[in-house]
């Protein structure tokens, strides 16, 4: 399906959330505006369309580009062999259309929410080349013109830096990168392509082993457009933490590292939990941490961009993943802005006067 024919489930897209067109009225104090006039491209939420009418009011007014959350990943677009499914991803194509919103499509390879068939298909080098070509072509070629940027390859490394195992490095070896991304680049050579990581924040071992891929990746003579820096950080120590996000020192050297390789980098999918419930303390640490996060993306000139891993706390993944945790978002269950989001608009104000 092209794009005229994406075009076409409008109406569908329009029913679960409706939101005016794009136009650039949104107050002086939105994060878009804010971080317009800080000359970066983008400012996103990740989306799943759902029937909040607020939700859609919220990413008029701040937002000028969301991640779909899970619909073209690949155990949605091809839960069996060559038996591609586009309805769900079809959607956010033409809500991004309708309403002037960029996307950043997320992902092309990933060892997670990935299908069986091939995670334990067995295949030869060769075999699960081919059918990452055909998955790469399929998804980058259908959604060509719409996609602004793509997570190509997502968290392919453990903590410490080392390669993670998966179905992809176990059988191709570190070269799975750069074959991922030239395979992008071939079916879309305008798309932003990047490499995306949890944990790059601390400017640390596993910091080294993304700004050596994209060392790798260049060197085979493959564009990498960027790296993404997730941001699942806390504000405080959690069961999951084992303490605060890092100071706006590391944060900015951890996004110089690999910025420093002439690559850009972005925020992909910040949120700061908690210990819940929450408190009037525990929210200011929070917005703090926000605003120290913001400032150190407006504070180098590579940092493109930032995306909020949601909208409202009502929805956020972190409490059903990590118990006794939450409250991640900059705004609460009832769509009422926390002190995060203002902390948040703070360090784009402040951030965008100190360029690295």
């Amino acid at each position: 399906m092209h794009l005229s024919n994406i075009i076409a489930t409008l109406a569908l897209a329009g029913s679960v959330i409706a939101a005016p067109a794009r136009k650039d009225d949104c107050k002086d104090d939105s994060l878009y505006k804010a971080m317009k006039k800080a000359g970066r491209s983008f400012i996103g939420t990740a989306l799943t369309i759902r029937n909040e009418t607020r939700e859609g009011e919220i990413i008029k007014q701040e937002f000028n580009s969301f991640t779909p959350e899970n619909s073209m990943k690949w155990e949605s677009t091809e839960p069996s062999r060559n038996n591609f499914t586009f309805e769900d991803a079809d959607r956010y194509a033409a809500y991004a259309k309708k309403n002037n919103l960029q996307i950043h499509c997320h992902n092309l390879v990933w060892h997670s929410q990935l299908p069986e068939w091939v995670s334990n298909g067995g295949f030869d080098n060769k075999t699960l080349i081919s059918i990452m070509e055909n998955h790469i072509k399929t998804l980058v070629t259908r959604y060509k013109s719409v996609c602004t940027r793509w997570d190509v390859v997502n968290e392919a490394l453990n903590d410490n830096g080392t390669y993670r195992s998966s179905v992809w490095y176990d059988t191709i070896g570190e070269a799975f990168l750069p074959i991922a991304f030239r395979l992008a680049n071939k079916y879309d050579n305008k798309a932003k392509l990047f490499y995306n990581d949890y944990n790059l924040e601390y400017n640390d071992n596993k910091t080294v082993a993304a700004k050596n891929i994209v060392k790798l990746i260049k060197s085979y003579g493959v564009k990498i457009n960027g790296v993404g820096y997730q941001a699942h950080l806390a504000s405080e120590v959690t069961p999951t933490a084992p303490g605060p996000a890092p100071d706006q020192k590391t944060l900015e050297a951890a996004l110089h590292a690999t910025a420093d390789e002439g690559v850009d980098v972005v925020y992909t999918e910040i949120d700061v939990r908690m210990n819940t419930p929450a408190t009037a303390e525990k929210l200011a640490v929070q917005a703090a941490t926000y605003e120290r996060i913001a400032a150190s993306c407006l504070a180098v000139k590579r940092c493109i961009g930032m995306t909020v891993w949601g909208i409202s706390d009502k929805y956020s993944w972190i409490p059903g993943v990590f118990t006794g945790e939450g409250a991640a978002l900059i705004w609460d269950e009832n769509y009422n802005k926390k002190p995060a989001y203002n902390g948040f608009l703070e360090g784009i104000n402040s951030g965008k006067k100190h360029w690295g």
